[in-house]
């Protein structure tokens, strides 16, 4: 009885892929609960922005695990670092997905893995040294790492034939950069910036960029969507360094040569690697204008964190229990790094069906309807 019960569970398994693999419904009709996602699965990289709940775990300084942060989300705190959707959390609903489980929880149960995985740890970046004083967490290449082991069980209980043909229909999105300046370039106990001025710093990071997501490529991967790095001068940990609570340009200049270099990467990996699409999502240019213009937007405070102490509520970033502001969808800031989830919705939405000046050479609603 146990061996039919088990022989039932892997053919519906089977079935259920399989089904994956079909002609997928308009983006209309995903945005509807209920119906079929407009892809088989999605693939999450990256940083605390869209992490989670992989260092819950971990002997990390980078946890978000405890009350407020989840205050707004239906399962309380997570491991997000917002007080509800992150924005891949809101893609994968644009694309008619369930919510992305973290790897921590899927890792070696792949009934689990049948939507996606999110590999994204808090304090990662595209450097392995980038975060290190947050002790421990997963860098970008341990991502690759993990999601190579998620298509290494796909492969030996589907067949590789099959794994590789619904994960050529996936998407990877992916989002680096900012702890590589905020936790390495910037931070007075690494000696970066003293063997690397700016322009030479991000050609490090957009050559080790490139050789990272080649090798997604070479794992399967096909349909890229990648976040440029924010704007950093002006989170309010950074205006809460001077007095005036000005941003910072000097950073934003850093940022800005860094995204000037990643859109003509991705280009160039569009036309070497065959059968692959690499979307550039221009989160700078979004947030600057959100920041320029917050009450077309509906936001009323875009200088300070929702929950955070000291000077712009960004001297210290929200610690366990601490109230935060009543009124969160009129911040731009959750805290002393991160947006509110009213942001990361509008980010997600943008990028989704947006015009060619924010997200290209297509944007996601675009790229997923693509023939294989």
């Amino acid at each position: 009885m146990a061996f039919l019960s088990c022989s039932w569970f892997s053919s519906s398994l089977f079935l259920l892929f399989i089904l994956m693999l079909a002609p997928y419904s308009t983006a209309q009709e995903a945005a509807g609960g209920g119906r079929r996602p407009l892809v088989p699965a999605m693939f999450v990289f990256g940083d605390s922005l869209i992490d989670n709940g992989n260092n819950n775990n971990l002997p990390s300084l980078a946890k978000a695990n405890y009350f407020p942060y989840g205050i707004d989300f239906a399962g309380g705190p997570t491991g997000r670092f917002a007080n509800g959707y992150t924005i891949a959390d809101e893609i994968g609903e644009l694309l008619g997905l369930p919510l992305i489980p973290p790897f921590s929880q899927v890792s070696g149960s792949i009934n689990n893995a049948l939507n996606g995985v999110n590999y994204a740890s808090a304090a990662a970046g595209i450097l392995d040294i980038s975060g290190r004083n947050f002790v421990s967490y997963n860098t970008f290449n341990q991502q690759i790492q993990n999601f190579a082991s998620t298509m290494e069980d796909f492969n030996n209980f589907f067949g590789a034939q099959t794994a590789a043909e619904s994960i050529a229909r996936s998407v990877f999105f992916i989002g680096f950069g900012s702890n590589d300046y905020l936790n390495n370039y910037l931070m007075p106990n690494y000696n970066t910036r003293f063997q690397y001025n700016g322009d030479q710093f991000s050609d490090l990071l957009i050559q080790r960029y490139s050789k990272q997501l080649e090798t997604l490529y070479s794992l399967g991967g096909r349909r890229f969507i990648i976040a440029n790095v924010g704007v950093l001068g002006c989170i309010p940990y950074i205006l809460s360094q001077n007095l005036s609570s000005h941003c910072s340009s000097e950073i934003n200049n850093l940022v800005i040569n860094f995204n000037g270099k990643l859109k003509p990467m991705l280009h160039n990996l569009n036309e070497n690697l065959p059968g692959s699409q690499f979307v550039h999502m221009d989160i700078y240019s979004m947030f600057k204008d959100i920041l320029e213009n917050p009450r077309n937007y509906g936001f009323s405070v875009a200088n300070r964190g929702c929950c955070g102490i000291g000077r712009n509520r960004g001297q210290i970033s929200c610690l366990p229990l601490q109230p935060p502001c009543l009124n969160r969808d009129l911040y731009v800031f959750w805290d002393a790094f991160h947006p509110t989830s009213a942001v990361n919705i509008i980010l997600a939405r943008q990028s989704f069906s947006g015009t060619s000046d924010i997200v290209s050479p297509m944007n996601i609603q675009q790229l997923v309807t693509l023939n294989p």
